[in-house]
């Protein structure tokens, strides 16, 4: 068998060494273009970075028309309160009062009009004046984690 007649598995491309004269190909500035941030040894700059310049991830939220996806909590006054029978109030029973139209999103107290029934409050959020009304009216407010929809199972087929 003669060295021309070898047939070899695969022909792996060499190794390109950079920076080792004009003539090996990489030589100089090694591929890295003349002069500025990619050209330096510590030139790599993170996923979205633009410079210095305000990224556009950044950028979005401050243009015209943009909407944010967050649900703004419910607000039900301290007043309202009072037409609900029951003593210990949360998110379910907002819901089937009718003052809320979800017990799944956040809802605030608010100080509206007075609190005179004793009333035991577990909401996500109060104001500074609701919970000093509810405490005035011998209540207490708890904060609490909002509440999950309940995951839908998927269909068998």
């Amino acid at each position: 068998m003669k060295y021309n007649e070898l047939h070899l598995l695969k022909k792996r491309p060499l190794r390109r060494r950079g920076g080792r004269g004009i003539s090996a190909g990489l030589g100089k500035t090694v591929g890295r273009g003349t002069k500025g941030q990619g050209a330096r040894k510590s030139g790599k700059v993170r996923a979205g970075f633009e410079g210095g310049q305000m990224p556009l991830a950044m950028r979005l939220p401050k243009l015209r028309g943009f909407t944010s996806h967050r649900s703004r909590p419910l607000m039900v006054k301290t007043d309202q309160l009072e037409h609900i029978k029951k003593t210990s109030v949360d998110n379910e029973v907002l819901f089937d009062a009718g003052l809320v139209n979800s017990p799944y999103l956040p809802v605030k107290l608010v100080v509206g009009g007075e609190l005179k029934s004793k009333k035991e409050v577990k909401l996500q959020a109060a104001t500074a004046g609701a919970i000093a009304s509810l405490e005035k009216a011998g209540g207490r407010f708890t904060r609490v984690n909002q509440v999950a929809r309940p995951v839908k199972k998927a269909a068998k087929e």
